[in-house]
């Protein structure tokens, strides 16, 4: 392949990548996999995979460009007229392929893109496969390997979203190269929000290019660019922003910017976004904007990952948190160390582990505001997936690493990460995500940008591989509160976070506090919820007496066995003994393993 006629820089990295391995000779066969269907920014134009291959890979570097599908069967793309066949008659599609090797044979110098490459090589064992299939298959094995076509400046370009769906065979074949289309980076979307929206300002390309990632080219059109034809035009929505925007505070000037991110968006859809009666702070002109943005980044995120992601948003951070002293302190550490960017004393990912009703949930959340990460919580990968459940996977894991810096939550993680297998006639597909999810969580490049933080209060039931340094280094565990003092303080957060008012005195509430031996964090909660039912039932203030009512009306569970165990599984699995209550702290360890096993037979013995 010769130098193509858009210079060397222009090419994005895994196009240039491509082109060095084909000239050294070391393929001929490529599969391009993962960000397939984006569109690809060159000069000044926008490319779909297959217009950037014809058009500016192959344009001035190969006489012929074929495409071969399922679908469309052969069609020539330039060059070759006349080689066309239909892809419903499987013999009819054969015989095209060797007619078209005959003339890769004879003239040369041939390109032939294979689009959803993995309908036509699908992956599975080709001794299982139909006749024809296994003739198509064997006829692409063995084209990467025929050097009188490999010799004669012909290249073969599969196409799929995710490697392995296509033929396990092809792919292990040593002159098949796979290269990986990456979703953009930060630098590649400021070059495209730069084109896409020319009025932006420098710092405004520069702010919405941060905000953006894990978007594609085709999202970030879709958000940027003008109407071409379809909804309302850039100027249309321009006027209806201003018509919202009438009587506010820099209208004109925030109507352009807005116009400029909505495209695509019906006008009942911009009304909802736009705040007309929101009165901006003094010297944040963009926050507006940055909530339209995070909008609709959220809705296409979510939409293209399947429901397999779910964003969250907390809203408190660790100063709403009443108790657990030792677990903020260590939690604010590693929050400033994210904040600065210090990606060497920064964990891989985080085991909150305790029993239920301890807190897990909040305190992460509140560290997750208190340390400025995007959070996506990891759903539904133990469900019965079939056929599309590994490109799933790599889709939003592609999606997730793109989005970086940011954290991954996977709640009750014994069930999905537990000892014992995946879910029964799934033929592996459990086991095979479950060992791409630790795979995943594993890499150092990971470090610093996609922070996995794992609940749960059975770490037991988790493979021990999981737990590893290197996956979850740090292990945080959480009790119930120790003192009177520390169920006071859970008591005033929970009722500060609803906006609640107590006018209960310090001495009344601790010695009511003293009452509430070894309740939970929850049933801390529920008592001072149901307090505040109370108190409006009666009309009355949030008094000692009104507390006190509550508590004796009250009656949290009563699961002693369990609680001490999974007590005692969070003791053994801590990283650190400062972050232990008082009556662990100084455990030998040989008497909490004791301990545990104790605790283990009374808890599972009902």
């Amino acid at each position: 392949m010769a130098a193509p006629s858009t210079t060397r820089n222009a090419l994005p990295r895994w196009a240039e990548t491509l082109r060095q391995k084909y000239l050294a000779g070391e393929a001929s066969t490529f599969v391009l996999y993962r960000n397939v269907f984006d569109n690809f920014l060159v000069g000044d134009t926008l490319h779909n995979l297959q217009s950037f291959l014809v058009a500016e890979l192959f344009k001035d570097t190969k006489k012929h460009v074929v495409e071969v599908s399922l679908e469309r069967g052969i069609r020539s793309l330039s060059g070759l007229p006349g080689l066309v066949t239909h892809g419903d008659d499987a013999p009819e599609l054969l015989a095209a392929l060797h007619t078209l090797e005959t003339q890769m044979r004879t003239e040369q110098s041939t390109a032939v893109i294979v689009p959803y490459a993995d309908a036509l090589l699908p992956a599975g064992d080709p001794s299982f496969m139909a006749q024809q299939d296994r003739q198509i298959y064997l006829a692409f094995h063995r084209w990467s390997l025929d050097k009188s076509l490999t010799t004669g400046d012909n290249i073969t370009i599969l196409v799929t979203e995710s490697l392995n769906a296509i033929n396990p065979g092809l792919l292990s074949n040593p002159k098949v190269a796979a290269i990986e289309i990456p979703m953009p980076d930060l630098a590649l979307r400021h070059k495209v929000i730069a084109f896409l929206a020319p009025k932006l300002s420098a710092q405004q390309v520069s702010l919405f290019s941060e905000r953006t990632g894990g978007l594609r080219t085709v999202q970030l059109a879709s958000i940027m660019a003008s109407s071409e034809g379809h909804g309302l035009s850039e100027p249309q929505r321009r006027a209806l922003i201003l018509q919202l925007l009438q009587g506010s505070a820099d209208a004109e000037q925030r109507a352009t910017t807005l116009a400029t991110i909505t495209a695509g968006m019906t006008p009942a859809e911009i009304t909802k976004l736009i705040e007309p009666e929101k009165t901006l702070p003094v010297g944040d002109a963009n926050e507006e904007v940055l909530k339209v943005i995070h909008a609709r980044k959220r809705e296409m995120i979510e939409k293209e990952c399947a429901g397999l992601i779910e964003f969250i948003e907390p809203k408190h951070g660790l100063a709403s948190v009443g108790g657990h002293e030792n677990i903020k302190h260590e939690l604010l550490a590693i929050a400033k160390n994210l904040k600065a960017g210090e990606t060497t004393l920064t964990p891989m990912g985080l085991l909150a582990v305790g029993p239920m009703g301890s807190g897990k949930t909040f305190v992460i959340k509140a560290f997750l505001k208190e340390a400025g990460l995007s959070a996506v919580a990891l759903k539904n990968f133990r469900s019965k997936w079939v056929g599309s459940t590994e490109a799933n996977l790599e889709r939003v894991l592609a999606t997730v690493k793109a989005m970086g810096p940011i954290a991954v939550i996977i709640d009750e993680g014994d069930r999905s990460f537990g000892s014992g297998g995946g879910e029964g006639g799934d033929d592996g597909t459990s086991s095979r995500v479950i060992a791409r999810l630790k795979e995943f969580m594993a890499e150092t490049e990971n470090r610093g940008q996609v922070l996995f933080v794992m609940l749960t209060n059975r770490p037991d039931k988790l493979d021990s591989d999981i737990k590893r340094p290197g996956r979850l280094d740090r292990k945080i565990p959480f009790f119930y509160c120790d003192s009177a003092a520390e169920r006071a303080q859970v008591l005033q957060a929970v009722l500060s976070r609803y906006g609640e008012t107590c006018v209960a005195s310090t001495e009344e509430l601790l010695m009511l506090c003293e009452t509430l031996l070894g309740y939970s964090n929850a049933d801390l909660e529920a008592l001072a919820l149901l307090a505040v039912e109370l108190a409006r039932n009666q009309a009355s203030p949030l008094n000692a007496t009104v507390l006190s009512a509550a508590a004796q009306d009250f009656m949290p569970p009563q699961e002693r066995d369990m609680i001490e165990f999974m007590e005692l599984l969070a003791v053994s699995e801590t990283s650190r003994r400062s972050m232990l209550p008082k009556r662990y702290r100084d455990m030998a360890l040989a008497d909490i393993q004791s301990n545990l096993i104790a605790a283990k037979r009374r808890a599972l013995a009902r």
